[in-house]
């Protein structure tokens, strides 16, 4: 390997890892909404060269977590607009796709869905907590799932793009105990409704768990003592 292609392969493992590094401060409010991310600041911060720095910062701006400021980049606001606009969005996709994998889903996918769920929720039951971002991972991995099932690739990508876009606030939503025991009981009715091949009863229980998460939300980063805390304009 000559050593050209060292240093691309070396900048690209720089930016992939400054990008996780950015990102989970982002998601965890270390890097609160509206904070400078001045480029010069985050080379000496993560004794990172110019080009990985710019390109994480592009990469994680195309997932609408960051915005440019004049020359440089700060961390995105939490658009309480468009989180509404995504709810209404997820509702036309999943419950569209929950139907269809009502009719094409196998059995042995969603008793391995199923499986998956319950051992989730013993793991929880024994003690054995999950973080945030577990859970947002996990929930996620349900939803994307369900899309799959629905056997159109469309969809799928459709669910996977939404929910990266509000992992942010997804990440505030699996903060709270008992937010993750509700998603897990509701995740569990959804998929029950599925395997009982109950197309209406599936795509209800959807439209509500996509509703309640996002009134929850609304809520919660509509209150003054939040957006005072955090920085929301």
């Amino acid at each position: 390997m000559g050593p050209d292609m060292t240093d691309d392969t070396e900048r690209r493992t720089q930016t992939t890892q400054l990008y996780e590094r950015l990102r989970t401060s982002i998601l965890t409010l270390e890097l609160l909404p509206g904070q400078s991310l001045a480029e010069r600041g985050l080379e000496t911060r993560f004794e990172a060269s110019r080009t990985p720095v710019r390109a994480a910062l592009v990469r994680l701006e195309a997932e609408g977590l960051v915005r440019r400021d004049g020359r440089s980049f700060a961390v995105a606001p939490i658009d309480l607009g468009e989180i509404g606009q995504l709810a209404e969005y997820r509702e036309a996709v999943e419950t569209a796709a929950v139907r269809l994998a009502v009719q094409r889903a196998s059995d042995d996918d969603l008793d391995a869905l199923a499986d998956e769920l319950t051992s989730m929720a013993e793991a929880n039951a024994a003690g054995d907590s999950m973080r945030a971002g577990d859970s947002v991972q996990a929930g996620g991995d349900f939803h994307s799932r369900l899309a799959q099932l629905a056997g159109n690739p469309f969809f799928s990508t459709a669910v996977a793009s939404s929910l990266r876009r509000l992992e942010r606030t997804r990440w505030l939503e699996a903060s709270s105990a008992d937010s993750r025991e509700h998603a897990r009981d509701e995740h569990l009715r959804i998929l029950a409704a599925v395997r009982a091949r109950d197309a209406d009863l599936a795509a209800a229980l959807i439209a509500e768990h996509i509703r309640g998460t996002h009134e929850r939300l609304r809520e919660a980063l509509s209150s003054d003592e939040w957006r005072r805390a955090h920085a929301v304009p």
